[in-house]
């Protein structure tokens, strides 16, 4: 088996499997464009991992074409949510280590005549200033405060994919119904 390939890309459409640290069975259907929920689901993980939606996309056996249509499908539904989920988490990376360059400096050579003579500390604020700026950017909030999306916050990428997984396609009716599914998910891993 591949390291990457999800259990549930080995389990027939229409038969049902718990996945790994959940005892509610996933149901697969048979779906047009390959993008089962576990496929989807891994594909968020893995996009957490490398930020990369093409190698996400392969992981998954799927193209990154057809991710992206995904996503234009899925506009504004969990699936989207941990797209961005799994941006803003990388992106947190991102920002610390310029954080630790903008505080810390990088290290400058100096040289005389082809001889390294000594080295320097130089800092750099303005790409941390700007990186933590556009840290909004990668997020969209919903539009209203009673939007289901809001019972996720912008980096959790891991309770999106379990939701993307065992959830709906399509959010349930307010955030209060979507809070419900999610810690009543949350009571069945921790029951195990």
């Amino acid at each position: 088996m591949n390291k990457h390939q999800p259990i549930a890309s080995l389990v027939p459409a229409g038969k049902a499997f718990a996945a790994p640290g959940h005892s509610t069975p996933v149901i697969e259907t048979q779906r047009h464009d390959g993008w089962t929920s576990a496929r989807q689901a891994a594909f968020l993980r893995e996009l957490a991992a490398t930020h990369n939606v093409t190698a996400a996309a392969q992981a998954v056996g799927m193209s990154r074409q057809s991710a992206y249509k995904l996503r234009a499908r899925l506009r504004g539904q969990p699936f989207d949510k941990g797209w961005e989920a799994a941006f803003v988490q990388r992106f947190d990376v991102l920002a610390e280590a310029a954080l630790d360059r903008a505080l810390n400096g990088v290290e400058v050579p100096h040289y005389h005549k082809g001889e390294l003579i000594g080295t320097s500390r130089r800092s750099d604020e303005r790409l941390t200033l700007g990186l933590l700026a556009m840290r909004s950017h990668f997020v969209r909030r919903p539009e209203w405060a009673d939007h289901p999306a809001y019972a996720y916050e912008p980096d959790e990428v891991r309770e999106l994919a379990d939701r993307v997984e065992h959830g709906p396609e399509s959010w349930l009716e307010d955030a209060d119904a979507e809070l419900e599914l999610r810690y009543e998910e949350d009571g069945e891993a921790g029951a195990e």
